[in-house]
């Protein structure tokens, strides 16, 4: 699937670029414009990527924490490691399981969606801001042929920003 975004300073030319690709007979059901009046980027598809980040690291969380509890005690408890003398026997096998809990919270956030929160998203954030500044992006969802006609008539409009993307789905 290819994508083509187009960012447009005002709804104006956004409005025109649609009615001229209407009027060359692309289908209109694979080409959205996002902006004040039109879809928002939460309704399109164009999700934040630190939420989405901080929604999968919480869902790992929900079964990580509680295995790494259970892996923590049940270690401490086999290899009868007595590391912290005045605990006693539980006490060392709470202290593992407690151990295994904050090891299976941080494999939350690092397999989870703490990389992608500090690095990832770095193609939707701008296209985000660019909406909460008051412009206008039109996208064409499609295939390469529905592709090179649009883009052919987005470059004709002028836009601020052209950018095409391809996602297998």
């Amino acid at each position: 699937m290819y994508y083509l975004i187009a960012v447009f300073s005002d709804r104006i030319q956004a409005e025109g670029v649609y009615c001229e690709m209407e009027q060359a007979g692309l289908s209109m059901a694979q080409v959205a414009i996002l902006g004040k009046g039109y879809k928002s980027a939460d309704e399109y598809g164009l999700i934040d990527p630190a939420e989405k980040a901080r929604r999968q690291a919480r869902f790992m969380a929900y079964w990580l924490v509680p295995f790494g509890f259970v892996a923590g005690f049940a270690f401490s408890f086999i290899t009868g490691l007595q590391t912290f003398s005045w605990a006693g026997e539980v006490g060392n096998n709470l202290i593992g399981g407690l151990l295994g809990a904050a090891s299976g919270g941080m494999g939350s956030v690092f397999v989870g969606g703490g990389v992608g929160l500090v690095v990832g998203g770095r193609d939707v954030l701008p296209y985000r801001n660019r909406l909460q500044q008051g412009q206008y992006l039109v996208i064409v969802k499609g295939g390469s042929n529905l592709i090179q006609k649009a883009k052919g008539l987005l470059r004709e409009a002028n836009p601020e920003h052209l950018q095409g993307y391809e996602l297998e789905e």
